[in-house]
């Protein structure tokens, strides 16, 4: 007869990913957003030859950066949820578990993500109409002086 815990162990187990700050393992609270190279420059970062780095954009537009993506964390010792650049480090033998490399995602990784929220809202949205959709329905029409 098997045991509970024997049969339980095909269940994926939870990332191990920490605050770079505290240590302490943080929560994902939201989904992982894909980072696509569309500089030569880019790829070149990554270890990708020049000749290389400069072949690939030429064919493609976009080239997918496997095992990079940026992620929203929250963290318990924090207190408040931040975008991080997430890299999956190898497989190793002996622990048989992935390591990831987390740090706060840079400005200019934004640019080259698709589908992600910006994290001070939409830039092209003008500042009255971001506070208008933050105030209550009542207190709006204080904003529309009208003039007899």
């Amino acid at each position: 007869m098997q045991k509970r815990c024997d049969r339980n162990r095909k269940r994926s187990k939870r990332r191990a990913i920490y605050c770079p700050t505290h240590g302490c393992a943080i929560d994902s609270v939201s989904q992982k957003y894909s980072l696509f190279a569309d500089q030569a420059g880019q790829l070149q970062q990554r270890g990708i030859s020049r000749r290389n780095a400069l072949t690939l954009i030429a064919h493609q537009s976009a080239v997918p950066l496997s095992g990079e993506w940026l992620e929203a964390f929250w963290c318990e010792e924090c207190q408040e949820s931040r975008w991080y650049h997430v890299r999956k480090r190898e497989v190793s033998e002996t622990s048989k578990a992935a390591t990831y490399e987390v740090s706060i995602a840079p400005p200019e990784l934004w640019q080259q993500v698709t589908g992600v929220p910006h994290p001070n809202g939409n830039p092209s949205v003008g500042e009255f109409t971001r506070r208008q959709s933050r105030m209550s329905s009542d207190r709006q029409i204080k904003d529309f002086c009208f003039v007899r």
